[in-house]
C-alpha cells in the first residue's frame, strides 16, 4: 500500500488489477524515478523509456475493457513519480487513442489502435490554438477544405504534447463547407505539417510540447475520423480525459507528500527529526487530508464512469477541486523542505512546478466552475 493512500482506496481493486498497478509501480520506481530529474532539467524526452512502458501493456486499457478505477490508479502511480512522463502517456493513451476509439470507424480503429496499444506508434492530440484555449469550441481557426478524396488543412495549434516526435497526430479543424469541427489523423512526415518545440517552459519540461503549423497539409479522406461530426464529439473525449487529470492531481500531491514525509523523518534540527515537531506534523496532516479527500472524489468519479452515469459536471468539479487542493499540497510539501524544496535533487520542487501545468490544462478552474455551476443552477454564465 502507498503511504499516501491512508484509507486504502486501492483495496477496491481486484487482485488482478492490483497486480497491474504493482507491476507499473515497480517499473516507475526502478526505471523512471532515477532519470526523471535529469530529463526534466534537460527538457529532453527519454525515448529509451518507451520500450519499458510498452512492456507494461497498459496503453489503451480503457478501450480494452478495463475499469476506469484501474486506469485511474495507474495515472495516480505515474504522477506520484513523474508528472511529465505521466502526461506523455496520458496524451498518447487518453487523448489520441481515445479520439480514434470514440470517433474512428471500425477500419480506422483496427488500422491504428493495435500499434498504438503496443506503443509502436505514438499519438498526439491537437486542439488548442494560439488564439483559442478556453473558447476553442466556438473560436477554432484551423480549417479543413475537401478536395476530391483529400482534405486540405490550414492553421496553427499550440501546446501540443508529443507532437515533435508523434507518429499520429489527431488534428481538429473546422470544415469550411458546413462549419462543423472534424477530426483528422495526420501522419508523421506529411508535407505541410511542421512541429516546433516550445522552449523555456517552467513545468512538465520533459513533455515535448510544440507549436504546430499546417500549411496546405493534405490528408486523405481515409484519415478523417468518420464518426466525428462536430465539437460535441470532441467534448465527449475531453469529458473522459478531464477525469483523468483529476487523478493526475491526486498523484502529484501524493508524490509530494511521500517525499516530504520521508524528508521530515530524516532531516534533523534542534537534536531530533523535524517530523517530531508539531508544526511539521500539522503540515503533513493537511497535505494528507487533501490527498485523501481528493482520492475519495476521483474514486467515486471512476465508479460513476464505470456505471455509465458520468456527466460533464462530474469531471469538471473533480478537476477543479482536486487541482486546487494539489496546489495547496505541493506548496506545503515544499515548505517542509525549506530551502531544499527548491533544489531539483530533492524532487519536491519539480512537483511544485509541474503542478502549475496540471492546474491549467484540460479546462481551467474557472471554466470547470462554470460547467459545474450551470449544472447545479440550470443557468449558463458563459459569455
Amino acid at each position: 500500500m502507498n503511504t499516501g493512500d491512508f484509507y486504502d482506496f486501492q483495496g477496491l481493486l481486484t487482485g488482478e488489477e492490483r497486480e497491474i498497478v504493482a507491476r507499473t509501480r515497480k517499473f516507475l520506481e526502478n526505471e523512471v524515478a532515477p532519470i526523471a530529474n535529469q530529463a526534466w532539467a534537460d527538457a529532453e524526452f527519454p525515448h529509451e523509456i518507451v520500450k519499458g512502458f510498452a512492456e507494461l501493456d497498459i496503453a489503451g486499457l480503457a478501450y480494452r475493457g478495463a475499469r476506469s478505477l484501474l486506469t485511474g490508479f495507474l495515472a495516480l502511480e505515474m504522477n506520484r513519480v513523474d508528472p511529465s512522463l505521466a502526461t506523455f502517456f496520458g496524451v498518447h493513451s487518453g487523448l489520441a487513442m481515445g479520439s480514434i476509439n470514440r470517433c474512428g470507424s471500425e477500419e480506422q480503429k483496427q488500422r491504428w489502435l493495435p500499434a498504438m496499444s503496443r506503443m509502436e506508434k505514438i499519438g498526439a492530440f491537437a486542439l488548442t490554438e494560439p488564439h483559442g484555449g478556453s473558447d476553442v469550441a466556438g473560436g477554432l481557426e484551423t480549417t479543413a477544405r475537401r478536395d476530391g478524396d483529400q482534405w486540405v488543412l490550414n492553421g496553427a495549434k499550440r501546446w501540443i504534447g508529443n507532437a515533435t516526435f508523434a507518429d499520429l497526430i489527431v488534428v481538429w479543424a473546422r470544415d469550411e463547407a458546413d462549419n462543423k469541427v472534424k477530426g483528422f489523423v495526420v501522419e508523421k512526415g506529411t508535407p505541410g505539417f511542421t512541429a516546433t518545440k516550445i522552449e523555456h517552459k517552467m513545468a512538465l519540461r520533459t513533455v515535448q510540447n510544440a507549436d504546430i503549423t499546417l500549411t496546405d497539409c493534405r490528408v486523405p479522406e481515409a484519415n478523417r475520423l468518420q464518426n466525428a461530426h462536430g465539437f460535441r464529439d470532441t467534448a465527449d473525449i475531453l469529458r473522459q480525459t478531464r477525469g483523468g487529470v483529476a487523478w493526475q492531481a491526486v498523484g502529484v500531491m501524493m508524490g509530494a507528500y511521500e517525499l516530504a514525509l520521508d524528508y521530515a523523518k530524516q532531516r534533523v534540527q534542534f537534536g531530533k527529526p523535524i517530523a517530531g515537531f508539531q508544526l511539521v506534523q500539522d503540515l503533513l496532516v493537511k497535505i494528507l487530508g487533501n490527498v485523501t479527500s481528493s482520492l475519495a472524489v476521483v474514486v467515486r468519479l471512476s465508479q460513476l464512469q464505470d456505471q455509465g452515469v458520468y456527466r460533464d459536471e462530474h469531471s469538471s468539479l473533480a478537476k477543479a477541486l482536486c487541482t486546487v487542493r494539489m496546489r495547496e499540497a505541493v506548496g506545503w510539501a515544499r515548505e517542509i523542505l525549506g530551502g531544499n524544496g527548491i533544489v531539483l535533487d530533492y524532487n519536491v520542487g519539480r512537483f511544485v512546478a509541474d503542478a502549475e501545468a496540471v492546474y491549467s490544462y484540460e479546462g481551467t478552474r474557472e471554466i470547470n466552475s462554470l460547467v459545474t455551476g450551470r449544472a447545479i443552477t440550470g443557468l449558463s454564465a458563459f459569455v
